[in-house]
């Protein structure tokens, strides 16, 4: 039986990959586009997991200031540029309130695996929102595995669809 430190043949650490052959066995690779206001481990651990996890991933390569990250990220996402997005600033509100605001884009705030998987089960969530405060790179990766490992539930379309519409 393999635990953390047992190395393989070609000397990966099984830790190292279980997070990839989970995903590879759950997920189908999308096109993903990921912002965030300020780099740190998380941010890194993100596109890292992205990466491996065998998804195209785009971004600018450069902290945007929330209101353009959100927004961009929304709009790639909205456009079809992009099949979902990933987007970050301190709290994960901000960036969420700027891609909420692009017809089209769902961002969820979530902060942590269960609510990830919530927010793509029931709402259809198409941008993924990350506080850098709350978020190890641990937990991002388990919501990152969550949310990517999760389809949308078919019988809440035409709830998901009441979001869209214009209120009567």
């Amino acid at each position: 039986m393999f635990g953390r430190g047992d190395n393989f043949s070609s000397g990966l650490d099984l830790m190292d990959v279980l997070p990839a052959l989970h995903h590879a066995r759950y997920c189908r690779a999308v096109r993903i586009v990921f912002e965030t206001d300020e780099a740190n481990t998380t941010t890194e651990a993100i596109q890292r997991w992205c990466e491996s996890a065998g998804h195209e991933l785009s971004t600018t390569g450069v902290p945007l200031e929330w209101p353009e990250a959100g927004r961009g990220v929304g709009e790639s996402v909205a456009s079809g540029d992009a099949d979902a997005g990933v987007v970050c600033c301190w709290t994960g509100t901000g960036v969420s309130m700027a891609a909420n605001k692009i017809p089209g884009a769902r961002a969820a705030l979530c902060v942590d695996a269960e609510t990830a998987r919530g927010a793509r089960k029931w709402n259809d969530a198409n941008v993924l929102a990350i506080s850098l405060r709350l978020t190890t790179p641990t937990v991002a990766e388990e919501i990152l595995a969550a949310f990517f490992g999760t389809t949308a539930d078919e019988s809440e379309s035409d709830v998901v669809a009441r979001v869209e519409s214009e209120p009567s």
